[in-house]
C-alpha cells in the first residue's frame, strides 16, 4: 500500500532534523523574525506531480515536491561569517539525503522509490539582517 503524503512529508522532516541540532523545528513555516532560536528547520509540501500514464488502469507514479527551510542567526555577530553556519547544515541535510551506498536510492527508510534535492538551493547569507537563510527543494517519487 502506498503510504500517505502526510506519512512521507513527516519522514522526510525527520530524516533532515537529524543533520544538524535545530534549536526550532516544524512542519507549519514561520517567518524567521518570529523564530525565538536558531538554528531552525522548517518543512512545507509545494505540490504533487502526475505524469501521463499510457494505460488507465496503471498505477500512477507521482512525485511529491517539497521544501526545506534553514534558518541560522550566525550573522548576528559581527566577526562571524553568516554563510559559513548556512553552508554547513546545507552540507549534512545533502548528507543525509544522500542515497544509500548499497542501493544507490534514497527511500526515506523504505516507504518511497527515491527521495532527492533537485533544482536550486536559495540561499541568502543574512548580511543585512544576521539572519541566513535558505530554501532547499526535494523531490520524492512514489510508487
Amino acid at each position: 500500500m502506498t503510504p500517505s503524503r502526510e506519512t512521507i512529508i513527516q519522514a522526510l522532516f525527520d530524516l533532515a532534523l537529524t543533520a544538524a541540532t535545530f534549536n526550532t523545528s516544524g512542519r507549519r513555516l514561520l517567518l524567521w523574525s518570529k523564530v525565538a532560536s536558531f538554528p531552525a528547520l522548517f518543512i512545507q509540501s509545494t505540490g504533487t506531480h502526475y505524469p501521463p500514464r499510457e494505460a488507465r488502469m496503471l498505477p500512477p507514479k507521482r512525485t511529491i515536491t517539497a521544501e526545506l527551510w534553514v534558518y541560522t542567526d550566525v550573522g548576528k555577530d559581527p566577526n562571524a561569517n553568516p554563510e559559513q553556519g548556512l553552508n554547513d547544515i546545507i552540507d549534512a541535510i545533502e548528507a543525509v539525503l544522500a542515497p544509500n551506498i548499497v542501493s544507490n536510492v534514497q527511500t526515506l527508510g523504505g516507504i518511497v522509490s527515491h527521495a532527492w534535492i533537485e533544482g536550486n538551493i536559495e540561499q541568502f547569507p543574512g548580511v543585512l539582517d544576521g539572519i541566513a537563510k535558505a530554501i532547499i527543494p526535494v523531490k520524492i517519487l512514489v510508487p
